[in-house]
């Protein structure tokens, strides 16, 4: 019984001391470890998704992102043809369709002010734009659109605007067309999106390049986009947000030498929209078309805190393993023993990071709470790693890879595009080294005991 308890524990000693044992053992180890990480991601989700509701109560009550469609004028007509019977006699039909015109020239001014609502702990840029639209038509050729001129109604014209909130809408609007004013009606009318305003302008080509004016003051959140409506569209923004993104299928200009993000602005002639000047309900063209062509600024928090903890989390993995690597290392190359315990134990702190990162970050913001929750868990692993690998020259290697991998991390994060390209640098240089410090390794004689009794040059020459 003697031998076979001794045998059982030079087994279980030899186990102890392979590092092909031991490599197996920090790979259940990682893999254990995924179901904490699982569980963050997953909580990452569910607080992006707190978020979501807050800011969707906030838009409930200043508007979500505004789109202006238009302006656009719509003018009905009689539409005729001839049909046949079960009986094969001629029957002369009709029906009332739309033409659309857009205007020949579009200008539009917006003052952008923003501001931060809260509700909860999370907050939202809203904001209050005066919009300064104006602009000119010109008679379409009605002919050319297979429209009799007889059959058109001049005196229900309308001009109408597409937004998607009107309910934003902060002043009492009047319509400047031509000259004289016409009262602005709630409704986007005849024109096929909605909601908006409309008015209505009995003949409209009076005279023969009618113009129009109208000042609307708007709420929205998030961000405020336009449609290129014009035969030439200028959009001029300006706005008080310090981190704007622009958006859309244009880019604005940006004066000569100027780095500033305002004032921006747009000009987009029709050959670059892709669209007529004017259309029948018989065309294939719509409203539909113009406002896939939006454009406009996103008036967001350049760093969102939830985005930022979805990707990092990501990295957990890399980080275990790298750290558990590096202890491992420790272990080969200077014989001191880690426990499978202490590895969980700094394997669950490097976890509590992400933890530390998401919740503060949504009462500090992101970049100072990387820097605390980055700081808390490197000071944690440095004296844990003194104490277990029995002094600070030792623990060194642990504390010099887990503070380089955070700010690793952080440039990988801060730089989305090149992520790539750090990420595969990052990996090579980590494998090179491990390669270099263990090149000299027999890991066919490591943790292998020598027999008692043999000098230290037999001993190697034995084992």
């Amino acid at each position: 019984m003697a031998e076979r308890g001794s045998m059982v524990g030079d087994i279980t000693d030899g186990l102890r001391r392979s590092p092909l044992a031991r490599l197996l053992a920090l790979g259940m180890l990682v893999v254990a470890l995924l179901v904490p990480i699982g569980w963050i991601s997953d909580l990452i989700s569910e607080r992006a998704e707190h978020r979501s509701a807050a800011e969707r109560d906030i838009a409930a009550i200043r508007g979500g992102a505004q789109t202006l469609v238009g302006p656009a004028l719509l003018v009905p007509y009689e539409h005729h043809w001839t049909d046949t019977d079960g009986n094969g006699r001629s029957i002369d039909k009709h029906t009332t369709q739309l033409l659309t015109v857009l205007p020949r020239a579009l200008r539009i001014q917006a003052r952008v002010d923003t501001d931060v609502r809260a509700r909860g702990i999370f907050s939202l840029a809203v904001y209050r734009s005066q919009l300064e639209i104006s602009g000119s038509f010109e008679m379409p050729d009605v002919v050319a659109l297979a429209v009799d001129p007889q059959t058109i109604d001049w005196r229900h014209s309308q001009l109408a605007v597409g937004l998607t909130d009107a309910r934003a809408i902060r002043n009492a609007a009047v319509l400047r067309w031509d000259g004289a004013e016409t009262a602005l009606q709630p409704g986007a009318g005849l024109l096929d999106v909605c909601s908006g305003i409309h008015a209505v302008v009995a003949q409209p080509f009076a005279a023969a390049a009618p113009a129009f004016a109208l000042t609307l003051t708007v709420d929205g959140t998030g961000g405020l986009f336009f449609t290129p409506a014009g035969q030439e569209t200028l959009v001029s923004v300006e706005s008080n947000w310090p981190s704007p993104s622009f958006q859309g299928s244009w880019s604005p200009e940006r004066p000569e030498g100027s780095a500033a993000a305002f004032p921006a602005v747009w000009t987009i002639p029709q050959l670059a929209r892709d669209q007529t000047q004017a259309w029948t309900s018989q065309s294939s063209t719509t409203i539909e078309h113009l406002e896939k062509l939006c454009f406009g600024v996103n008036l967001v928090d350049p760093v969102d805190a939830h985005r930022m903890a979805s990707r990092s989390v990501k990295y957990a993995e890399l980080f275990i393993v790298m750290t558990f690597t590096v202890v491992w290392l420790i272990e080969v190359l200077t014989g001191q023993r880690v426990h499978p315990i202490q590895y969980l134990l700094i394997g669950c702190a490097l976890c509590v990071f992400f933890l530390l990162e998401l919740s503060l970050a949504e009462h500090i913001g992101f970049t100072l709470a990387y820097v605390l929750a980055s700081g808390a868990v490197v000071g944690l692993v440095a004296y844990y790693s003194a104490v277990i690998l029995r002094g600070w020259r030792r623990a060194a290697g642990v504390v010099a890879t887990v503070a380089s991998l955070y700010c690793y991390l952080y440039i990988l994060l801060t730089n989305e595009d090149d992520a790539l390209l750090f990420g595969s640098i990052g990996v090579f240089v980590a494998l090179a080294t491990t390669m270099l410090l263990t090149r000299h390794i027999d890991w066919y004689a490591a943790g292998v005991r020598a027999p008692a009794g043999l000098p230290p040059d037999d001993r190697e020459g034995a084992a």
